[in-house]
C-alpha cells in the first residue's frame, strides 16, 4: 500500500482575532489549514471570506500569495498517510465543499473551547474543528476529545507530524521557487523566471 503526504500549514496573521485568541491561549499560529502538495496550492479551511472582516467565515480555499497571508508568521507540517486515508480526507473536504454556501464559521464554538462547553451546530465549524473533522476516518489519526474542542496546537503536537517549514511564509513560496529551479531543464528555468518577473511586476 503506498504512502502520501498531507500537509498542514499553521499561520499567525497578526490580526485583531488571532492576537486575541493568542493572549487566551498563551500559543501562537492559531490558524490551522490543510492541503495535498507542497507547494500549498490545494489548501482549506474555515476562515474569513473577506480580508477585512473577521466576522463574515465560512469554509475557504485559501490563497497563500493573499496580502492578508503572504506576510503571517508560520510553520508547515507534513504526516504520512495511506492513499486511501488521503482518498477519504479529500472527499471529506469535497463533501464540505459542495455545501460550502450553508456553512459558516462557529465563533460561538470558540468560546465553548474557552470555557469547556461541548458546543456543536449544525454547519458550522472553527478551523481546527474542521481539520479535525475532515479527518475523522483516519484510524492513525484520533483524538481522545471531541472535534469542537480540537485546537490548531493539538493538531501540532500530534505524534507523527514531520516540520517541513518555520518562518514567514512567502519566504517559504521563494524556497520553494529555488528548489523547483534546481531540477527543472533550462527551458522551464526562463519560463519560471518571467513568470517570477510577472509576480515582480504585480507587486
Amino acid at each position: 500500500m503506498g504512502e502520501k503526504l498531507i500537509y498542514f500549514l499553521f499561520t499567525d496573521t497578526g490580526s485583531y482575532l488571532s492576537k486575541a485568541i493568542n493572549y487566551y491561549t498563551k500559543k501562537s499560529l492559531n490558524h490551522v489549514s490543510i492541503g495535498f502538495d507542497p507547494q500549498l496550492n490545494e489548501l482549506y479551511s474555515f476562515g474569513r471570506k473577506q480580508p477585512r472582516n473577521p466576522f463574515i467565515g465560512g469554509f475557504i480555499k485559501e490563497d497563500i500569495e493573499s496580502e492578508f497571508l503572504k506576510k503571517a508568521s508560520c510553520e508547515i507540517y507534513s504526516f504520512s498517510v495511506s492513499d486511501e486515508d488521503y482518498s477519504a480526507v479529500i472527499e471529506n473536504i469535497k463533501e464540505i465543499e459542495t455545501r460550502k454556501e450553508y456553512y459558516k464559521y462557529n465563533f460561538i464554538g470558540l468560546f465553548g473551547v474557552m470555557l469547556d462547553i461541548e458546543i456543536n451546530r449544525k454547519s458550522a465549524l472553527f478551523c481546527s474543528q474542521f481539520v479535525a473533522t475532515v479527518l475523522r476516518d483516519l484510524d492513525k489519526f484520533k483524538f481522545e476529545k471531541p472535534a469542537c474542542f480540537i485546537t490548531p496546537t493539538d493538531i501540532r503536537n500530534y505524534p507523527g507530524m514531520q516540520l517541513v517549514y518555520q518562518g514567514v511564509l512567502e519566504d517559504y513560496q521563494d524556497q520553494r521557487e529555488i528548489t523547483i529551479e534546481e531540477t527543472l531543464p533550462k527551458q522551464s528555468f526562463i519560463f519560471l523566471l518571467s513568470n517570477r518577473f510577472k509576480r515582480l511586476v504585480i507587486k
